[in-house]
């Protein structure tokens, strides 16, 4: 099945805000020092504790693992039910959606859209808790971030790049190819962050450079929750545009029209748990580009042709 549009439609800009949510990660934006409780202290001990430190949830440790959380409607409901001073393992959530600290902050926007929480635990690769991140935790952190470049680019306004003109001036191309490993979630965008890299290096406009960086973090994305093999990602830097193939030799997408449906997935469900596959991926990509091809079959996997103008948009 094959998809061809020319000059897509959508936002008219990507922000620099909506580059650094899927830039940063959860590391860098959380909060480190977290109170926390054991499963035998009391659901007073909660209600005290959030209400002295202004919390609305405190991750439960037995040993140094997650054992649960309990947030405010938890001890909301208890003191509903006289049961103040039950203990916590008795009320809290068991099973805590986590995320962890070196993916990036856009799977935490993700999670709190799609299941309206208001904080998440993130843990290491063994399961320790580590931080949680809020909401708020994501705005103080994209706007130190937004500050951090701001001067950056102050001292990069002294050091003019040239090898753009270069470019130009040979009319040659760069072409960057990157290996897609599948499950690889902790490694996630790392190859478009390479790509982003290579493209402020020589100069390319920031605003195209947000476009191409969004649209292959979407497609890195994909290649790594649905291609069993994983796949390859390609970047072919020209003058006037910036071309992407994304392949892999996955499952393909059985239903192209619905899989262009915001909010449709057929991501599985630990991938979902952890904050991806919300189904947004395609259209994304799809704002972001000025022309997509999708080629894909169910059984014969899936190549997408993206094109992100350097001229900006007619």
């Amino acid at each position: 099945m094959r998809d061809t549009r020319d000059t897509i439609p959508g936002e008219d800009e990507f922000t620099h805000i909506h580059e650094l949510v899927y830039e940063l990660r959860i590391g860098q934006v959380m909060t480190k020092n977290v109170f926390t409780l054991g499963p035998d202290n009391s659901i007073r001990e909660a209600k005290e504790l959030c209400r002295v430190n202004r919390i609305s949830g405190v991750p439960v440790l037995e040993g140094d693992k997650l054992a649960g959380i309990i947030s405010v409607e938890d001890i909301i409901l208890a003191l509903e039910r006289n049961e103040i001073d039950r203990p916590l393992r008795e009320r809290m959530t068991g099973r805590v959606v986590t995320i962890r600290e070196e993916e990036s902050v856009i799977q935490a926007v993700r999670t709190f859209a799609l299941r309206r929480y208001g904080r998440l635990p993130v843990v290491d690769q063994s399961g320790r808790l580590v931080g949680i991140v809020t909401r708020g935790d994501i705005v103080r952190g994209l706007l130190k971030a937004i500050d951090i470049d701001y001067r950056r680019g102050e001292l990069d306004a002294y050091h003019p790049q040239h090898v753009f003109e270069d470019l130009i001036s040979n009319g040659t191309s760069i072409t960057l190819v990157y290996r897609i490993e599948p499950n690889d979630l902790a490694r996630g965008g790392n190859a478009s962050g390479q790509i982003k890299k290579a493209l402020g290096r020589i100069g390319i406009d920031p605003r195209v450079t947000r476009r191409v960086a969004i649209a292959t973090y979407e497609a890195e994305m994909n290649i790594i929750i649905h291609a069993e093999t994983g796949g390859q990602l390609r970047a072919v830097i020209e003058p006037k545009q910036i071309s992407i193939w994304a392949t892999d030799e996955g499952p393909g997408i059985a239903n192209l029209e619905q899989a262009l449906i915001p909010g449709f997935s057929t991501a599985p469900d630990w991938v979902r748990e952890l904050g991806f596959g919300a189904g947004m991926g395609l259209n994304n990509i799809k704002a972001s580009a000025d022309f997509l091809e999708i080629d894909t079959a169910p059984g014969q996997g899936t190549r997408l042709h993206i094109v992100v103008r350097t001229e900006g948009r007619p």
